[in-house]
């Protein structure tokens, strides 16, 4: 049996890459204007972030959801 999951696009992605991926690529002053949440706004950083999201999964889905747009473009 394979555990592959062709139409889930986030499938072996972590929240840390997406994370570290969107802040390469809108830097976390724009991040925190796309998703206002104050973990992007208020002394940015990885760790602290990936704290709030993954206890949030309002804004996890609002990362994992502008992510997705971000492959799009």
């Amino acid at each position: 049996m394979t555990d592959t999951q062709p139409n889930n696009m986030l499938h072996g992605v972590t929240l840390e890459m997406i994370l570290t991926r969107l802040v390469e690529h809108y830097g976390w002053e724009e991040l925190g204007r796309s998703i206002n949440i104050k973990c992007f706004n208020h002394e940015p950083g990885i760790k602290s972030s990936l704290k709030f999201l993954r206890k949030t999964p309002w804004a996890r889905a609002k990362v994992e959801a502008l992510y997705l747009r971000s492959l799009g473009s």
